[in-house]
Order: C-alpha cells, then structure tokens, then sequence
C-alpha cells in the first residue's frame, strides 16, 4: 500500500518519518478526538468505553469508578503525540503512547465510519463514497503495524 518505513527503531529510540501532510492528517484527528473525549459517552466512542459489564447498573457504578482514568490515559497519549508530532524521534515511552493514540483513532473512526473486518484495502475505490474515509482508517492502521513491527525489531 504504502512504500517508505515511518517508524525505524534505532536502539532505545524509534526514528519517525512523516511527511508534512502525513503530520496535518494526524494532528487534524488529534483534535477530532480530544474534542470527543469531553463527552466520553458520544457514541463514536463506543469501541474506546465499551461496556464492562452486561448489567446496566453494574456497568455504571464500574464507569463511575474508571472513567476518569481512561479518558485520562487516553488524552496522555493524544498528547504525547502532539507533543512529538514535529520531531525526528521518540523514546520508546513516547512510541508506546503513539501506539495507543493511533489506535484510539482507529477504534473511533471505525466506529464512525462503519468499518467492518471485511475492509478490501486493496480495492479500495478513493472515488466511492466513502473511499477517503476508509483510506484514512487504512493509513492509521499501516502506521500502527510499522510502529509494532519497530518495536519489536532491536
């Protein structure tokens, strides 16, 4: 899909190549779900807050008890990636962070989108409706997997 490495470990630190309208894409989603985390039960968020419990009571008394912390760690990484967003490279904390955050985006715009696990990215149709959005779900997901791969190579 894509041809050049974003993310390539070097040591103890993950060298991050994005281009300046690969850096404008994600600090556009940034914002998109930094503004949705004010309302952590807006319902594109149902894939970042599902329910723990299939009890509706049990499930609000755990949600009152949690919440707080999710969105919390939520925005940590949402920040962490902000904060990074210009620079050459991450340590690996902030690389961790980055791989939540990218798939924190994944998980609400699929959730907005409609995105299924039958997703054809090779025949995707960028002239379809609804073909940009799926390209952008797509991109996101190529960017988490060469950040895991990063990782994991020493």
């Amino acid at each position: 899909m894509f041809a050049r490495l974003q993310f390539q470990r070097r040591g103890d630190h993950v060298r991050l190549r994005l281009d300046v309208h690969e850096r404008l894409l994600l600090s556009d989603l940034l914002d998109e779900l930094e503004r949705l985390l004010d309302d952590p039960d807006d319902p594109e968020l149902r894939r970042l807050f599902p329910p723990a419990y299939s009890d509706r009571a049990e499930d609000e008394q755990y949600r009152s008890l949690v919440q707080g912390q999710l969105v919390s760690g939520r925005s940590k990484a949402l920040a962490t990636v902000r904060e990074t967003l210009a620079g050459e490279t991450l340590d690996l904390e902030q690389a961790d962070q980055w791989l939540r955050a990218l798939n924190d985006m994944r998980l609400f715009l699929g959730t907005r989108w409609d995105v299924t696990e039958q997703l054809d990215y090779g025949n995707l149709d960028l002239n379809e409706p609804g073909g940009r959005e799926l390209a952008i779900y797509g991109y996101l997901s190529w960017l988490q997997e060469q950040l895991v791969e990063a990782l994991q190579s020493s």
